[in-house]
């Protein structure tokens, strides 16, 4: 079933490609504590006693935002399907015609 049309769903390709691409990269990065993405946790306006609660609050955001990154290139995934299928829709019925 056409659903949107070949440039709609080329785009979307392209677009779930990245996404896929960046989103992975992000969650590894986010999984082995990257530094650089420490302005992304969601450490709130807490005040720390020890630093070791300040890690484990870390760790805990770090994971967090890796699993949440790795669900969105899930997503993202679906969306390639989807916009394969239809672009495989839409070449299949321009050749027909």
């Amino acid at each position: 079933m056409k659903i949107c049309g070949p440039k709609y769903a080329l785009c979307g390709l392209i677009l779930s490609t990245w996404g896929i691409f960046q989103l992975l990269l992000m969650g590894i990065f986010f999984y082995y504590n990257s530094v650089a993405l420490i302005e992304d946790l969601p450490l709130g306006e807490q005040t720390f006693n020890k630093p070791t609660d300040f890690y484990a609050v870390a760790e805990r955001g770090y994971k967090q935002n890796a699993y949440n990154c790795w669900i969105a290139a899930c997503i993202y995934v679906l969306t390639f399907l989807f916009s394969g299928h239809q672009f495989y829709i839409n070449s299949r019925s321009s050749l027909s015609v």
